[in-house]
Parts: C-alpha cells; sequence; structure tokens
C-alpha cells in the first residue's frame, strides 16, 4: 500500500521480532552450569542438539498444537465403540522428537553413568519450554519405570518398550510396537488426594489377572499404551497396570467418558474413564499400592518443579527478547532502569530454581548408592515441588506485563504460559499435601531432616542472612505441635534456604543478591524490588539475549 493511499495509516514500527531459531542450551547459563556441577556434564553434546531442536522447530509445532485441541471421538461412522483420541500432527511430531532425544528414557538408558537423572532433566527442561503438554506423557513413562521393575517377568517387555527411543502412536498390542508409552490414573471423584479412599475394585483371576471395576476422575494422557492405576484389591489398596489394547488386538474395557476441558495444558489430553472389567496386572505386592505408586510419584514431582523452572525460564526469554527491541520515552526497554530491575529479579528467580531443580535431580540419581542422598531426595523433592511451582505463575504474570497489551494476545505465547504455570502445582499433589509430605517425612525419617540440615552446612559461614535462615528454620522445627499449621512458612523457608546455598556454590554476586532479597527481607512482594546496587548487569546477561 503506497503512503498516498488515502486509507493508508501507518508503518508497522517498533515492534520486536518473535523469538525463532535459537539453541535453548546455548543460551542458557544458569542450566549449563547446573548440569555440570551437578554431574550431567558429559551429556552436554546431547543437550546441545535437543537445545537447537527446542529453540528451532519445536516451537512452531507449540504454536499449532495448542491451537489444535485434541478431539474425542467415542464411535466410529457405523456406530462401533472405539474411544479414540485425535491429535493434531504438529502433538505427533513433538513426540517424536522428545522420544528420539530421550525425554522419558535418557536416564533409563544411561543408568550406569553418574548424573544421568540431571541429564535427562535437562532434556525435559528444555522440550517443555517449546510445548508442555507433550512432557506429560514423557513425565510418566520416565517414572513408571521404578515402580515397573515390581511386576515381575511380564513387566521386563514392557520396560522396553517405554525406554525404546522411538514414537509409536499406533493403537495395537504391545509386543507388536517399536516404543510405548504410560500414563496414570490415581484420583477419583470422591477422594482427590486421598487416594486411600478410592473405590474402583480389582478381581483376581484365575490366570494371575485380575479385572477392574470403577472409574478414575483424572486419568492421564489417555491415549498412552497403558496406565497405571490403584484399585481395591483382596489385601488392600493395590497397584495395577491396565493395557489400553489387549494381546487378541481388542480395546481394553476402558471406557472414556469424556476429555477435560482445562484451563491449559491445551496440547495434552486428560479423560474420565470407566472400568467396565478392564484387564490389569499386578504391580508389586497386594495391598503395597500406595508405597508403589509413589516410586513414580517421586519422579513426577521432580519433573513438576523441573517444567515449572522451564516454563518460568521461557516467559523471562521473552521479557527480555521483547525489552531488548522495544523502545520507549527514547530508549530500549532493556535499558530503562526500573524494567532492568524487574528483568533482574526474575532472572534471580529462575536461577535459583534451575539449581535446587538439578540438584534434587542429582539427589534422585544417588540415591541407590548413596542413603544420605536417597534421606535428601525424599525431603527436597517435596520442598522443591511446593515452592518452584507456586513461584512459577506470578513470574509468568509479571512477564506477560513486561510485553504491554501484545503479551495478552494469543498470537505471543505468553497467555499459553501463563495458563499452563498453575498446573504443577496441583498435579501431583497440591501445596498443602507437599507441606504435609515435608512434616511425614520429618517425623518418620528423622534421617530426612539431618539431611537437609547436611546440606545447608556445606554453605556455613559463606553467608550471614543465610547462616541465620538456617538458625531459625532449626526453630522451626522445635514446637512440633503447631508445625503442621505453620508448615507452608517453614517450606519456603526450607526452599529458598536451599536454593541460597545452592547458589553460593557459583556467581558470588548473584548469590548475595539472592541472599539478601529472598532471606534478609530487602526484597519486597513483587518482582523488580531489587536494591539499587544489584549487579542487573551480571543477571540480565546470562539470560542469553541481553
Amino acid at each position: 500500500m503506497s503512503s498516498r493511499d488515502p486509507f493508508f495509516t501507518h508503518q508497522v514500527e517498533n515492534q520486536p521480532r518473535p523469538l525463532r531459531d535459537y539453541n535453548a542450551w546455548v543460551v542458557d547459563a544458569p542450566l549449563r552450569e547446573a548440569v555440570e556441577r551437578e554431574g550431567g556434564g558429559w551429556a552436554s553434546d546431547h543437550l546441545n542438539r535437543y537445545g537447537a531442536v527446542s529453540g528451532g522447530e519445536l516451537v512452531e509445532l507449540g504454536y499449532s498444537a495448542n491451537r489444535h485441541r485434541p478431539e474425542f471421538h467415542p464411535y466410529d461412522a457405523y456406530g462401533n465403540r472405539i474411544d479414540s483420541v485425535e491429535f493434531h500432527p504438529a502433538y505427533h511430531r513433538i513426540m517424536k522428537r522428545a522420544m528420539g532425544h530421550g525425554m522419558h528414557s535418557y536416564a533409563w538408558n544411561h543408568e550406569i553413568k553418574h548424573g544421568a537423572h540431571v541429564a535427562r532433566a535437562a532434556v525435559i527442561y528444555l522440550g517443555s519450554q517449546a510445548d508442555a503438554g507433550t512432557a506429560c506423557p514423557m513425565s510418566m513413562t520416565y517414572a513408571s519405570v521404578p515402580a515397573l521393575r515390581h511386576g515381575g517377568d511380564w513387566a521386563e517387555e514392557w520396560i522396553n518398550k517405554l525406554t525404546a527411543n522411538e514414537y509409536d502412536p499406533r493403537a495395537i498390542p504391545m509386543d507388536e510396537k517399536t516404543a510405548c508409552t504410560i500414563g496414570m490414573g490415581m484420583t477419583e471423584k470422591q477422594g482427590g488426594s486421598d487416594v486411600r479412599a478410592n473405590t474402583t475394585r480389582a478381581e483376581a483371576q484365575a490366570d494371575g489377572s485380575y479385572r477392574l471395576v470403577g472409574h478414575k476422575w483424572f486419568f492421564s494422557a489417555p491415549m498412552c499404551d497403558a496406565h497405571l492405576v490403584l484399585a481395591q484389591a483382596e489385601a488392600g489398596l493395590s497397584c495395577f497396570l491396565v493395557p489400553r489394547i489387549l494381546d487378541s488386538g481388542e480395546r481394553n474395557a476402558v471406557v472414556i467418558q469424556r476429555l477435560k476441558d482445562k484451563l491449559g495444558d491445551w496440547s495434552n489430553a486428560s479423560a474420565e474413564v470407566e472400568f467396565h472389567n478392564a484387564l490389569a496386572l499386578l504391580v508389586g505386592e497386594e495391598g503395597r499400592g500406595v508405597p508403589t505408586i509413589l516410586e513414580m510419584v517421586a519422579l513426577t514431582r521432580l519433573d513438576c518443579m523441573t517444567c515449572s523452572s522451564a516454563l518460568m525460564r521461557q516467559a523471562l526469554l521473552q521479557a527480555t527478547h521483547h525489552a531488548c527491541q522495544r523502545e520507549v520515552f527514547g530508549r530500549l526497554l532493556i535499558d530503562q532502569p526500573l524494567m532492568r530491575n524487574v528483568l533482574a529479579d526474575m532472572a534471580l528467580e529462575v536461577e535459583a530454581a534451575v539449581a535446587l531443580s538439578m540438584r534434587v535431580a542429582r539427589a534422585i540419581d544417588a540415591a541407590a548408592r548413596d542413603p544420605q542422598e536417597a534421606a535428601f531426595a525424599r525431603i527436597a523433592t517435596a520442598i522443591g515441588k511446593y515452592w518452584i511451582c507456586k513461584r512459577s505463575p506470578p513470574l509468568v504474570n509479571e512477564a506477560l506485563e513486561c510485553l504491554g497489551g501484545i503479551g495478552y494476545v494469543e498470537d505471543t505465547m505468553l497467555p499459553r504460559l501463563y495458563r499452563q504455570a498453575p498446573l504443577n502445582s496441583i498435579w501431583e499433589g497440591a501445596g498443602n499435601v507437599q507441606c504435609l509430605d515435608v512434616l511425614r517425612a520429618l517425623r518418620r525419617e528423622p534421617e530426612a531432616g539431618e539431611a537437609l540440615f547436611a546440606e545447608l552446612a556445606r554453605a556455613s559461614g559463606l553467608n550471614a542472612d543465610l547462616d541465620q535462615a538456617v538458625d531459625q528454620l532449626r526453630r522451626d522445627f522445635e514446637y512440633p505441635e503447631t508445625l503442621e499449621v505453620r508448615s507452608r512458612q517453614v517450606v519456603e523457608r526450607a526452599a529458598t534456604a536451599l536454593q541460597a546455598a545452592l547458589l553460593l556454590a557459583g556467581d558470588p554476586a548473584i548469590a548475595k543478591t539472592f541472599c539478601r532479597h529472598r532471606l534478609g527481607g530487602e526484597g519486597g512482594s513483587c518482582f523488580g524490588t531489587l536494591s539499587p546496587d544489584t549487579p542487573f548487569g551480571l543477571l540480565i546477561s546470562r539470560v542469553g539475549l541481553g
């Protein structure tokens, strides 16, 4: 259109270019340092390759997979019940890339190497920045392996298929597939987090299998090849594997009632289902369902904190990218003092989140060979899951505000990140559940509290604010009769103290800033309240785009 046209209004100026075609690993110094520090540095070449994919083709695929949500087809054209969930091609391409790079399997396929779970945590951290929905089946598939190792001989072939680095979405029997995925169904209408209130019944059969009658209120990723579920057997609540397709090629008697119309997580599907005498295989012992499934839950909780860290990282990246190009009042936003404070404060939060996530991954990695690391993993997983997931929604909101009105528009990634941000604080136990799990660990396993303070002791004497915070945390535990009602505050203190101790192993200026503003009381309630002498330039430069 010519400027002489009477309907010509303006040139498009002072609008940033979309963030595309970057290497999510290369630009992320905090992630690279955390992975190296926690023992996963040997996987850097692999992470570099997936970082290029995550910041490249997966970005556009993520938009498409979320724009075209899964569709439920209960019947075919002839009236036959098929219970099919149809996904956009972009979803399948993301899944192919994720499984090809071992988002579900990297830790198990490199299990003999120390730091394998750290490296795998970095894979899901990178991939979920482009699309968080596909991380759900990837997380459950990864986390199912320890539980299935209690399944006996029949489970070995399942584990082999669940750790294969291919993507095979066909609805066919497991033994005909090149690779499989797995989901889970724990909660029911009447119980929610109180899984012991489950009413689904499991009846033992003469051939050693079981038949399930009941329902699941949340049946995550119904397109998976199998699900781990809880049901009441003769000896009590037990864990079962429920295949989607039977060896005969017929559908198992798992009837999808509907797909959940969720706030976010649009690329992925969650369902309500009923079991109509569905075939199931016992995992572990009858009556030991909760301890068995908790081995899976521990790993999915690690992914909750890791993926929340990733959401914050992507939101920060989008905000910084925008500020580097948008001019306001004669200067780029990135050069405006108050905007620098906001960006630096968010960057500080992301530094702390990724440091704690990778440290917990290392503890999980070492748990089998180090009792103290195992004890630390049990308490730190709940601490980190609580705090990092709580910090994600306000940070994403702040990042959206950095973009202004355009950040509220679906053409940008921020609305999707904002819808996604609350999910991980709900999945695998909401905030109160995590706090109660911390208290349970302290009461039943004294070694868990000892491991927590042993970790904090490694930074003893390095910072006065941290030393005072640790002293306060010890005093918090001295009044057990009121600890439950105070547990959110106590867990928050434990989380920020752990983050401070970990940051003190890195850049001293960043660690000092964190201690002052997260422990020493100099920061405010909102992001952007750092002191004037904060190393703003350092924090922003480590975002990777400043």
